[in-house]
């Protein structure tokens, strides 16, 4: 890893977007303030998030900013792409390889084609795939290096997912409202603070986090024109590469469905990752069992799970056991463009088709199950590329 502090002087990306940053409005901390209405969940989220970002694994710090970068890239997430520059740069990341995905190492670059895939067709990850970047000579990277980076990737592209549908939920100051406002005034979730034993377990987890990501806001200032941003073009490749519909592909002979019975996360894929990235699959599987608890949504569980079947679905993802005529019947046409939206093409506009039909509130219920399936659907083809790699 090369080391420089010295920082580079970069384009202003936005205005609106170093104010969000300086001022708390924005990004992750926003999106905690959306998950506050589900305490036990942001406190799983913010577990995983944090031992995947900032704790010692195989892969340098600033490194796994950068491959943040990448993957927020993909979705033209301008302020995670902004967030993880600057993570990456105090950690001590060469500003050089912030002109772009050209002036990063060989060995970063390779992870290229993995992220397109896993962002926008991940039923593309394939077993030659894993060999290129494990068997790629003086580049080449181990299981467990392959592994932590392609929870960061995952992890990104789906965190892209609930940031831009709950961007709609923002004032006219770039201020996310609270989910009990923009005329929802009956929220179905118990605030934070009337919970005093969640909230103090919420905040020794975020005071871990912000031990190596308290220098990101004392440094920053709201009106400092000297805090630069990476374009997030410049880490993108085939722009042009997008989501496709999964059920009109013309390689269906090629590309067969993914179905769940024959690998799932329970039985495959947490043992592997577990394996490979110690104890990230009990992190990850407490967020997805968090995010379908009954507390976490109160909604009745045949709509979670038309909800959750629905986003993998549309992934390429089937499950033999369940009858798909209940998504049409339980979700409506609004509510599935919405889900199909914020899940498949999150960068496609700030009112995804449906919008109207969801309060605030159930706005993010929704949102919060789209993230984690989505995560959970990449990591699935991901993984199973990886387990066909080992048995080869």
């Amino acid at each position: 890893m090369i080391i420089c502090t010295n920082k580079m002087e970069y384009p202003l990306r936005s205005q609106r977007v170093q104010k969000q940053v300086a001022t708390g409005r924005g990004g992750v901390d926003a999106v905690s303030r959306q998950m506050a209405s589900h305490p036990q969940y942001l406190e799983s989220f913010l577990r995983a998030q944090h031992y995947i970002l900032h704790v010692d694994g195989p892969l340098p710090l600033p490194c796994r900013h950068y491959i943040a970068i990448m993957a927020a890239a993909r979705h033209h997430c301008d302020y995670l792409v902004y967030v993880h520059s600057a993570h990456f740069l105090r950690l001590g990341g060469d500003p050089l390889w912030l002109r772009g995905l050209e002036a990063a190492p060989p060995r970063l670059r390779l992870l290229d084609h993995i992220n397109k895939v896993l962002a926008h067709r991940p039923w593309l990850a394939t077993c030659s795939h894993i060999k290129t970047l494990l068997k790629c000579g003086e580049q080449c990277w181990s299981l467990a290096e392959l592994v932590q980076a392609v929870v960061v990737l995952a992890h990104c592209h789906s965190l892209c997912s609930f940031i831009f549908g709950s961007d709609a939920d923002t004032s006219a100051d770039g201020r996310p409202l609270s989910p009990d406002s923009a005329g929802d005034k009956t929220t179905q979730w118990p605030c934070v603070d009337a919970n005093s034993d969640m909230r103090e377990r919420i905040h020794k987890v975020q005071e871990e986090r912000d031990k190596r990501e308290e220098y990101l806001q004392a440094d920053i200032q709201e009106d400092d024109e000297s805090i630069f941003s990476a374009e997030p073009s410049r880490f993108v490749t085939e722009p042009d590469f997008s989501y496709q519909e999964f059920a009109r592909r013309d390689d269906d002979n090629h590309f067969q469905v993914f179905r769940v019975q024959d690998y799932s996360w329970e039985d495959h894929g947490f043992s592997l990752v577990n394996r490979l990235y110690s104890d990230v699959g009990h992190l990850l599987d407490d967020r997805f069992r968090s995010v379908t608890a009954p507390s976490a949504w109160p909604h009745g569980p045949d709509l979670k799970r038309a909800v959750w079947n629905y986003i993998h679905y549309v992934l390429g993802i089937r499950y033999d056991d369940y009858d798909y005529g209940d998504v049409g019947r339980l979700l409506g046409p609004d509510l599935k463009a919405y889900v199909k939206t914020v899940a498949c093409f999150p960068d496609a506009g700030k009112n995804p088709p449906g919008l109207a039909a969801l309060k605030t509130s159930e706005r993010i219920d929704v949102n919060l199950l789209i993230m984690e399936a989505r995560l959970q659907a990449e990591l699935l083809y991901a993984l199973r590329a990886i387990t066909q790699y080992m048995i080869a």
